[in-house]
């Protein structure tokens, strides 16, 4: 097979992994929303489903073209083990292990993590060793660039990072220090398993740093690897003193295969019951619907209500309200 820019498969037939296909499409492995991979490939990762899809030659589609509608880690994974079968199969434990880190921010090996920071790096005008004029192109035709790129790297990448140390021992330096602060209790994680609930307490004096999830920078104060490393709830309540933020994980927004999540609520009236009573910004929620939502305040980092009113609020939504977002086919 032969990876083809997405915009130049609408009249080739082709297999779409972890994007959404088009009209020539003759299959879909992905574990996006709706996705009508079959039944018996899914898994949790689009990469984990290609290689399903590797080991049942009942499903093998007779086309050439494989493509993606936008880039990552878990689509540049998948594409990889389909163009490059024997490689694939060689290091299969490895490149899962770097497709949930980029997307679920989970990894057992650090070469995996190390691996996403580089891919994500590499994708990041500010610090991509690329020419800068790639990153002026349309996004679909940055995709297929990056994608082109990568894949020629990736082998190189799968033998050993030293090579590429500038561009993840930042992030892996802060990735320690955030387990760190979670080995020595600085950081808390209190679960509510009944809601799916992570309640996360930060100490207010922390600094903060840089993260990748996909592919796109974002400061913070503790590595959301770290955090997700130590828990499997979906939903987790960041409290850093009066400030107070609920995301949504994107293991919510995609089929999961190994187990399946409660699902997303609506947490619009929520916002509206907070900024009843809120003086000091307005909350906002970016709805059911994106990849990673998060229901937090604007304006202001400290809210004026107690932090406890807010997490009983929170519980009293996720407990009463309806599902609002369903991904399964």
């Amino acid at each position: 097979m032969r990876f083809v820019p997405y915009n130049q498969t609408r009249t080739e037939p082709n297999v779409i992994v972890d994007g959404a296909g088009n009209d020539s499409t003759v299959l879909t492995l992905s574990h996006w929303p709706k996705s009508g991979t079959p039944v018996e490939l899914k898994a949790d990762t689009s990469a984990a489903i290609v290689f399903k899809y590797l080991d049942s030659p009942a499903f093998h589609a007779d086309v050439d073209a494989v493509s993606n509608n936008h880039f990552d880690e878990d689509g540049l994974i998948g594409i990889f083990a389909l163009l490059d079968r024997e490689a694939a199969t060689t290091h299969r434990d490895l490149l899962i292990d770097i497709a949930q880190a980029g997307d679920f921010g989970l990894y057992t090996r650090r070469h995996a993590a190390r691996i996403a920071f580089i891919v994500s790096a590499f994708a990041n005008p500010k610090t991509s060793p690329f020419p800068q004029d790639l990153f002026e192109l349309p996004y679909a035709d940055l995709a297929s660039a990056l994608y082109m790129r990568l894949l020629d790297m990736l082998p190189g990448l799968l033998a050993g990072v030293d090579g590429h140390r500038k561009l993840w021992e930042e992030e892996d330096a802060n990735l320690t220090a955030s387990e760190a602060l979670i080995d020595k209790g600085l950081v808390t994680i209190e679960e509510r398993p009944a809601l799916d609930l992570a309640i996360v307490r930060l100490p207010e004096d922390l600094p903060t740093l840089t993260a990748h999830r996909f592919t796109a920078p974002q400061l913070t104060e503790c590595h959301p690897y770290a955090i997700h490393n130590r828990t499997t709830c979906t939903r987790v309540l960041l409290i850093q003193g009066r400030r107070v933020e609920l995301q949504y994980r994107y293991e919510s927004w995609v089929q999961l295969a190994s187990r399946r999540p409660p699902p997303r609520v609506d947490l619009s009236p929520l916002a509206t019951e907070l900024n009843a009573q809120e003086t000091n910004g307005r909350w906002a929620f970016d709805g059911v619907d994106q990849i990673t939502p998060s229901l937090r305040l604007e304006g202001s980092r400290a809210s004026a209500i107690p932090v406890d009113t807010i997490v009983a609020l929170v519980e009293r939504h996720l407990t009463m309200g309806p599902g609002a977002w369903d991904p399964y086919d």
